[in-house]
């Protein structure tokens, strides 16, 4: 029996790994870079061990440094969860070498699966339907454009080792295929250390669906039903829900009869996931994913099963716990990926400090899984996930209900988030009737991003908090007293917003609010970072955050930073002189112009990568390049101007 096992991961899926582990009575050992000196991954292991800096290429992707972890620490078994080695056959081979058990497929099924070029043909063997395109080994760039005429447009480019939508692109007209390949090779191979890429018909309006597969050293391999990732942005599941609707009990079957044959194609054993493509009645194979999914609780939920626990045990060489016909579903599950990252600016990764995160009560129809608290960094290094929300309940309608409301209980901040983003997407009509298709955000994202609540209430819970702080501050003299006395004059207090103007006249127990040209009557009571207010006779309850430079109101699913005048505050107005500047930490890929060249508004300049994507900077208007700031493969900060263009009019 296994007794002592290796995370080979960080974040969220290492804490998961942990808790099952411990539950199991495995002793837990951590690994972590310089960035994850205090992470939560970290505290909760029985042992943690340091492998090396922050980049993912100088720690976690580096096999040799986590091998000689578990050697050092005498664990027999590694978990690598899912992203960095997790389906890299060279890792799990080495791990099989060294004697050290890796807690999923065999190297050779890995490497199968590893290239989407190879996957295609043994799935044509299986008999699996594939979507037209082209699988080979050739790639110059010239030969692939003709192969993408051949194909038709639009096509889609994807990276051969890759997944996540990294390494992808959609490219619709022919003159725009040379640089969408140029820049999804380039971005293979910074992830996945290889630029091999694939072409395919880009199927429109499909919808994304996928079956979970497990399998055993003894030849049993079966299906635990399926999900629906179709609500993707930049190629990226956003939520995820089991089992997929919509489908007949046939089409159900012959999904899931198709994912075994393909598990069994390359003598697979332990948790995987055939991903496919649904038009109609019709399903493609697009890919399968030879490790635990980051949406694997949501078929925990309707299943009741726990998915790392089967991983281990059949890595113990144990039969698999359930046979095909003793596998039932009960209820619908949702899991919403919250992610620090601005909706607004077309999903912008985003990193700092959580400076407050709370949770809705988890029970048996809500989990939470997450591996950061209140104070923890997101990193520029990694993905921007901060936790995964997950739901259950007896039918579709009220699970999607249960996950709306337990958005508004997640408060954060300090960083920026797709939390409101996410509560307009579970209420939006399309949603609520059916999973929709994989263009379904991109086609509504203006909507989706739209505040529901007027700026002037949210003003408003913020100006009752500042009041109520002030009223609350520990002094000694009534100089330095925040209750605004004058005597024998009206008590009026300033907020000081730096972008607005808020005039308070405190009363003895409603407050006369005034902002933006509207009169508000407002009590309140502070405690901590909770806040429950009267305003205009409506009550409400908010968390509010309140430091020396800025109000940050977490009301529903909002949270609204209203910054405050102090030494510190810089206006936002001031930067729209450097729309060159970086707009997140990160690494300059490629400068796209010559210095000196005339160019115009739109042209593309700097290539910029950051948190396992590319970002291309565009010049904001028509001038001359007379300089970049950082060289091909600098570091740079988030705000720091990456070119100089010269107006024209210069």
């Amino acid at each position: 029996m296994l007794k002592k096992i290796l995370i080979a991961n960080r974040g969220e899926i290492a804490c998961r790994i942990i808790q099952t582990a411990k539950r199991l009575g495995l002793k837990t050992v951590a690994v972590y870079s310089d960035a994850d000196v205090n992470a939560l991954h970290v505290r909760s292991a029985d042992e943690a061990y340091h492998i090396g800096a922050a980049p993912s290429k100088d720690s976690y992707l580096v096999a040799d440094k986590i091998l000689s972890v578990a050697k050092q620490a005498n664990a027999d078994c590694v978990h690598p969860g899912y992203g960095f080695l997790s389906e890299n056959d060279h890792f799990a081979n080495a791990c099989e070498q060294a004697g050290i058990v890796f807690i999923g497929p065999l190297a050779s099924s890995i490497e199968a699966m590893g290239s989407k070029t190879r996957a295609k043909e043994i799935m044509a063997q299986a008999n699996v339907p594939l979507v037209p395109g082209y699988y080979g080994q050739k790639q110059e760039t010239a030969f692939l454009a003709d192969e993408a005429d051949k194909i038709g447009y639009p096509v889609l480019i994807k990276a051969a080792y890759g997944g996540g939508g990294k390494g992808m692109r959609v490219v619709r007209e022919a003159h725009e295929f040379t640089s969408a390949l140029e820049g999804a090779q380039r971005e293979a191979l910074a992830g996945f250390g290889n630029d091999l890429v694939l072409l395919e018909r880009y199927v429109d309006k499909p919808r994304h669906v996928e079956v979970q597969v497990f399998a055993d050293n003894h030849g049993n391999c079966v299906y635990l039903g399926d999900r629906d990732c179709s609500l993707q942005r930049r190629h990226q599941k956003v939520i995820e829900e089991a089992p997929a609707p919509g489908l007949s009990d046939a089409l159900r079957q012959a999904m899931g009869e198709a994912a075994v044959r393909c598990a069994q194609a390359i003598h697979y054993r332990g948790a995987g996931t055939v991903e496919f493509l649904l038009c109609g009645e019709e399903f493609f194979f697009m890919e399968m994913n030879t490790r635990l999914q980051v949406e694997h609780p949501v078929t925990e939920m309707v299943t009741g099963l726990d998915l790392v626990e089967w991983q281990i045990r059949v890595a113990n060489n144990q039969v698999l716990p359930l046979t095909q016909d003793q596998v039932r579903l009960s209820g619908h599950s949702f899991e919403a990926r919250i992610y620090a990252e601005d909706p607004t600016e077309n999903f912008m990764p985003y990193s700092g400090t959580l400076s407050h995160l709370s949770f809705p009560t988890t029970n048996a129809g809500v989990r939470v899984d997450t591996g950061v608290i209140a104070g923890s960094e997101i990193s520029p290094f990694y993905d921007p996930m901060i936790a995964k929300l997950i739901v259950h309940a007896p039918e579709r309608s009220i699970a999607l209900l249960k996950l709306h409301h337990a958005l508004e209980e997640v408060h954060l901040a300090g960083v920026k988030s797709n939390i409101a983003f996410l509560h307009h997407l579970s209420s939006h009509p399309t949603f609520v009737a059916g999973a929709p298709d994989t263009h379904f955000i991109d086609s509504q994202t203006h909507a989706l991003t739209q505040h529901t609540l007027p700026l002037t209430e949210l003003l408003a819970l913020a100006t009752a908090a500042y009041t109520q702080h002030k009223q609350q501050a520990n002094v000694t003299t009534p100089w330095h007293a925040g209750n605004a006395f004058r005597l024998n004059q009206t008590n009026t207090l300033c907020v000081p917003f730096a972008e607005y103007d808020v005039k308070v006249k405190l009363d003895d127990e409603r407050h006369t609010v005034h902002i933006l040209g509207e009169t508000y009557k407002v009590s309140a009571a502070l405690q901590n970072t909770q806040l429950r207010a009267e305003i205009n006779g409506k009550r409400c309850s908010a968390n509010v955050l309140i430091n020396e430079d800025a109000i940050t109101v977490m009301f529903g699913a909002l949270a609204h930073r209203f910054e405050l005048k102090s030494k510190h505050y810089i206006s936002e107005h001031e930067h729209e002189a450097a729309p060159l500047a970086a707009p997140l930490n990160g690494t300059v890929v490629k400068h796209l112009q010559k210095i000196g060249s005339q160019v115009q508004k739109g042209d593309p300049i700097v290539v910029i990568e950051a948190m396992k994507m590319e970002y291309t900077l565009n010049a904001p208007y028509t001038g001359i390049l007379s300089s970049y700031c950082f060289a091909e493969g600098a570091l740079v900060s988030h705000g720091a101007m990456l070119a100089i263009i010269d107006p024209e009019e210069a």
